[in-house]
């Protein structure tokens, strides 16, 4: 059984799938991206994470909420246990003709694609609407308001925040309050940067939404800090992608990882890494 944990009021997998593979630049196509969503589920993956901009730049948008829906809507399996995430706020375009990625936290912006993601997704009510990334233009307690107007207005049940600073993190919980259910930033053997929010998110009583756990596929990356978990891998019998997300995960109740994958394949190898308890000795060697 996949590793289950109370993502605020949703009981859910602590292992999810991140979506954003399967719709941006270099997808395998929409058939493979409906297999790999059904293949999650249908191995007991229960947290499914997408947002507004996780589509082709250039492309139609909203193409990660739109396949979502579809494969929710083709699956048979008991939709009412799967808790579905998306977020807004960012959004795709060219520069210098390479596809890139902006912000917009204008509230107006934030209150309209809010809205637009619950009809892709086809719900009346989003379980957990995250603001994205912090616009440097727009003062951070002005986006968070939008937030929250979405969650008063019953757009979202839940609220969440992401690739946000401790600071920020007080600024949400304050205008928030109890809807503040989640943080979601970066966090790898590669990016460690934001290990003081993910031991400040477990002292407010906030989780902590691992993005890119296995360190992400669109930059390069030093591949030696994987080392110490595929020694252990090898030792174990398993993928070090496992080792890794069982580190991630081992850092507190409070964590979840939502490892992107291309293919089935991929994220069924991801879910079995709930089952892997890590020893005190070789969690000092990671």
């Amino acid at each position: 059984m996949v590793l289950h944990r109370n993502l605020g009021p949703f009981g859910t997998t602590a292992i999810g799938l991140g979506e954003m593979p399967l719709t941006i630049e270099n997808n395998l196509g929409h058939d493979k991206g409906i297999e790999t969503i059904h293949a999650a589920l249908d191995a007991g993956c229960r947290h499914l994470d997408t947002a507004w901009v996780y589509y082709c730049s250039g492309g139609e948008e909203q193409t990660g909420e739109k396949l979502i829906r579809e494969a929710m809507a083709s699956w048979n399996g008991p939709k009412d246990e799967v808790t579905i995430a998306t977020k807004v706020g960012h959004f795709r375009n060219f520069t210098d003709g390479r596809p890139t990625w902006d912000v917009d936290g204008r509230p107006e912006n934030l209150i309209k694609r809010g809205k637009e993601s619950a009809l892709a997704l086809g719900v009346d009510t989003i379980d957990l609407l995250y603001f994205h990334r912090p616009d440097p233009k727009v003062p951070y307690n002005e986006s968070v308001e939008a937030i929250k107007q979405l969650v008063d207005e019953g757009v979202a049940q839940e609220a969440g925040i992401s690739n946000a600073s401790i600071e920020q993190i007080d600024i949400a919980r304050g205008i928030l309050g109890d809807k503040l259910i989640a943080v979601q930033n970066q966090y790898s053997p590669i990016y460690l940067d934001t290990a003081d929010t993910l031991e400040y998110t477990a002292k407010v009583g906030l989780n902590f939404v691992c993005w890119s756990p296995l360190g992400g596929f669109r930059k390069p990356k030093d591949e030696t800090k994987f080392d110490p978990f595929r020694e252990i891998a090898a030792a174990r019998g398993v993928s070090y992608q496992q080792v890794v997300l069982a580190w991630e995960l081992a850092k507190g109740d409070h964590v979840f990882v939502i490892p992107g994958a291309h293919r089935p394949e991929t994220i069924l190898d991801s879910l079995h890494a709930g089952d892997l308890e890590l020893t005190p000795d070789e969690l000092v060697r990671l």
